[in-house]
């Protein structure tokens, strides 16, 4: 019985880390780092990973509340005319146009139902004083074939030349003086695009340019063993517009 308690009491010892006296020195057990340090993180990184959150969440949010506005504005713009989108004609204007303007209503779309050809030329100065005018080069060719054979063709090449000339058409009618502030913004939107991509594509300084849009209806469908109607071409030239050096 004592043997077995001695053998007992033996184990307890080597279990919490205290040798027995006869096998020598004793060694204490390792000591635990105190509670209040154990695994705390340097108080810098924790205010910076406050301050990262903080940031990340107004970010979202703001990014959300963006979003929202965006689909809230744009669906009065394409929805039927209503008290909310009359009263606040001015400020969904202001949003939409021209960036984020829509060729379609909604519940009544609104196909194009005419074919446009946009080509432009420029102007500029020889070293004598005389005028230089290049040949006329088809931005709508150029779009066209940007659109052509693409899986997924961009919006830019699709709808921003024509949507551009469909508002300047819209606020100006046949009259190429631009009677408001927003005529004249679609004007110099348009003249812009024009500037930027025939500096693509030929390079090389130029004081003017001008637009010239031939306009054709598109066919409707024919009755099997009739011939369509012919159609007729409308030709429409622009003014010479100045072109600014950050247009280009």
């Amino acid at each position: 019985m004592e043997d077995a308690g001695r053998d007992h009491a033996t184990n307890d010892m080597e279990r919490v880390g205290v040798k027995d006296p006869d096998d020598g020195p004793c060694t204490p057990p390792p000591s635990a780092p105190p509670l209040g340090h154990r695994g705390a993180a340097p108080r810098g990184s924790a205010a910076l990973s406050r301050h990262l959150r903080n940031l990340v969440s107004g970010a979202v949010a703001l990014s959300l509340l963006v979003t929202l506005l965006h689909l809230v504005l744009v669906f009065f713009h394409v929805a039927p005319a209503s008290l909310v989108s009359q009263r606040y004609e001015r400020q969904i204007n202001s949003w939409v146009y021209p960036l984020f303007e829509q060729n379609w209503r909604l519940f009544a779309p609104n196909p194009e139902s005419v074919s446009r050809q946009i080509s432009v030329r420029t102007r500029n100065t020889s070293s004598n004083g005389d005028p230089v005018v290049s040949r006329w080069f088809d931005l709508t060719a150029l779009d066209n074939e940007a659109v052509r054979h693409h899986i997924a063709p961009s919006h830019t090449a699709q709808n921003t030349l024509r949507r551009a000339w469909n508002a300047y058409l819209e606020m100006h009618g046949t009259s190429d003086e631009s009677p408001s502030e927003r005529a004249l913004m679609m004007r110099n939107y348009l003249r812009n695009i024009a500037a930027g991509r025939i500096s693509a594509e030929r390079g090389g300084a130029f004081q003017a340019l001008q637009l010239r849009v031939v306009t054709r209806p598109i066919p409707g469908p024919t009755r099997p063993g009739t011939q369509p109607a012919p159609q007729t071409a409308e030709t429409r030239k622009l003014p010479w517009w100045k072109v600014e050096s950050d247009a280009r």
